[in-house]
């Protein structure tokens, strides 16, 4: 599995690096590898949302959806970044929930 999300991420690269030599667009592949470190980081702080198998299953499916979306700026130039913050509403959701209820989700 980690081998397959790699992959993905070296062909994402790839994909972002041949779209900036078609096109010569600086500021696209700024804002695209800046919008790509940024769900990336997301994916990584997601990790601490697994105690709660409900709102990690949703944080993975928004970190999809993130990359989708990243996807349909590379090839659309359509930039939606409410899909792409949308996973930190998960982590701010675990949070609160952790807030709230305490460290009863194991989180310590």
């Amino acid at each position: 599995m980690k081998a397959l999300i790699i992959l993905a991420i070296l062909i994402t690269f790839a994909i972002v690096f041949l779209r900036y030599k078609k096109d010569k667009n600086v500021k696209k592949l700024l804002i695209t590898m800046a919008s790509f470190a940024f769900i990336i980081s997301l994916a990584v702080v997601g990790n601490l949302t697994r105690a709660v198998i409900p709102i990690y299953i949703t944080h993975m499916i928004l970190i999809l959806i993130a990359w989708g979306s990243m996807f349909m700026y590379i090839f659309k130039h359509k930039y939606c970044w409410w899909w792409i913050f949308a996973p930190v509403l998960t982590i701010v959701l675990f949070l609160g929930l952790e807030f709230f209820e305490g460290s009863a989700h194991g989180l310590v």
